[in-house]
């Protein structure tokens, strides 16, 4: 009953948090690109995590701009995934969203604004355009984020990984940098519209260089990078 009480509470905080968010920066982005406005991400997912009823924790070494581009992977537990992550970066990102994402009200038109790629995980020519997209965009100097999962969890476990990130590192040589994300699980999952109060951590695992990987198959890349990542969640 607590948990419902709070959510009816919350989830009208945190959705006009967001709209306003989400209006100051489809504003100042018609004057700055996306790449120039990271601080003004940063200070709308710390507000939507705030105003949700989360803290979040940063550990690991959060990687400079200066060293990139880098590929972040991360484990896909919730919602409150792409916030953390943005508000744990020291700088811009793109990255890929699920098509359907892109009709969604205001999360919609903030994610094209942000320059996020949308990917249709069901057709396997459109994924392979998308992420073809994602090469580019590391070519050009700039960062972007995979979910390997594809999804979010439904269990709270780690699931399968999908190939087509490490085709990407691999067509690049991109430097990886695996997150962990804990605790948005709980916090809101799934299964459940309710949201749970409580402390959020976005852990960076240490850079998988090119060199690192150069010999292994795409498939032994995407073993490494899962183990590393469950390696993070587990201690």
């Amino acid at each position: 009953m607590i948990k419902f009480l709070l959510s009816i509470i919350i989830w009208p905080i945190v959705g006009l948090t967001f709209c306003l968010g989400a209006l100051l920066y489809t504003t100042v982005v018609i004057f700055l690109p996306p790449n120039k406005l990271h601080w003004l991400a940063r200070i709308i997912a710390w507000s939507v995590i705030l105003t949700g009823g989360q803290w979040l924790r940063i550990k690991g070494n959060p990687p400079l701009k200066e060293n990139g581009p880098y590929l972040y992977l991360f484990n896909h537990q919730s919602i409150f995934d792409a916030f953390m992550i943005v508000a744990s970066a020291r700088h811009y990102f793109t990255g890929v969203g699920a098509i359907e994402q892109f009709s969604y009200p205001v999360w919609g038109f903030l994610a094209k604004k942000y320059g996020l790629i949308p990917i249709e995980r069901k057709k396997i020519g459109s994924a392979i355009r998308s992420l073809a997209e994602v090469e580019n965009t590391l070519k050009n100097g700039i960062s972007a984020m995979i979910a390997p999962e594809g999804t979010r969890t439904r269990t709270g476990n780690l699931g399968s990984f999908k190939k087509g990130a490490f085709h990407v590192a691999k067509n690049t040589g991109i430097t990886i940098i695996p997150v962990a994300l804990i605790g948005a699980f709980e916090a809101k999952n799934k299964n459940d519209w309710r949201v749970k109060p409580g402390i959020l951590s976005t852990i960076f695992g240490e850079p998988i260089t090119q060199k690192e990987y150069d010999d292994l198959s795409v498939a032994d890349l995407c073993d490494l990078v899962r183990s590393r990542i469950s390696e993070l969640i587990n201690n």
